[in-house]
């Protein structure tokens, strides 16, 4: 029996530190996939900004058809953005800088496209125009939501996958650090209103 029962605790030590690792393991996998769950939800939602954009251009098409430039800038970055895709579990900084590169020339587009618009007293009258306007203002406040939603939930992941021991899963299992959404370069000065 002596001889048997440092074999016992061996075992049984052997046998807690695996069911420890993958207790880990299993945190790790629910948090990462939550987060890329969420990924999915601003993906969506920026999916709906750009299935808004050819209704509205058509809407400021038929009322400013001289405007093609202006118009024709807010299609090519919708086609920009939408081509601008990222597995959120493999991404790397350059490809988060340039997916939000993609999405703020889409926002800048769209806001020349609203500054058109001011111009067209009828456009700002037209019903759909109008609808069109808000349901793109909630969708881009819905965005804002999702993408701090996903920066929440990803930071959550990080911070777990960082911490020790669980670094130390993280390491021999590759479990990588997510790419956080960052402000957009000048977004921290105030823009410069002049009435003259």
């Amino acid at each position: 029996m002596k001889k048997i029962l440092p074999l016992i605790i061996i075992l049984v030590v052997i046998f807690g530190v695996i069911k420890w690792g993958i207790g880990l393991n299993n945190t790790m996998v629910e948090k990462q996939e939550t987060a890329k769950t969420q990924w999915a939800n601003v993906e969506s939602a920026y999916q709906r900004r750009a299935d808004l954009i050819p209704n509205l251009v058509n809407t400021v098409k038929g009322y400013a058809d001289h405007e093609k430039e202006t118009l024709e800038a807010v299609i090519q970055a919708r086609a920009n953005a939408t081509k601008t895709t990222i597995d959120p579990s493999n991404v790397t900084p350059e490809q988060m800088a340039k997916f939000q590169e993609s999405q703020n020339s889409l926002s800048g587009a769209l806001s020349r496209l609203m500054v058109v618009a001011e111009r067209y007293p009828d456009l700002k009258a037209n019903q759909n125009f109008l609808e069109l306007q808000s349901q793109l203002e909630g969708t881009e406040n819905r965005i804002n939501v999702e993408r701090n939603r996903f920066n929440e939930l990803a930071k959550d992941y990080n911070i777990y996958i960082r911490k020790f021991p669980a670094s130390f899963v993280a390491g021999i299992l590759n479990f990588d650090p997510m790419v956080l959404f960052q402000s957009a370069a000048g977004s921290e000065n105030a823009p410069t209103v002049d009435f003259n």
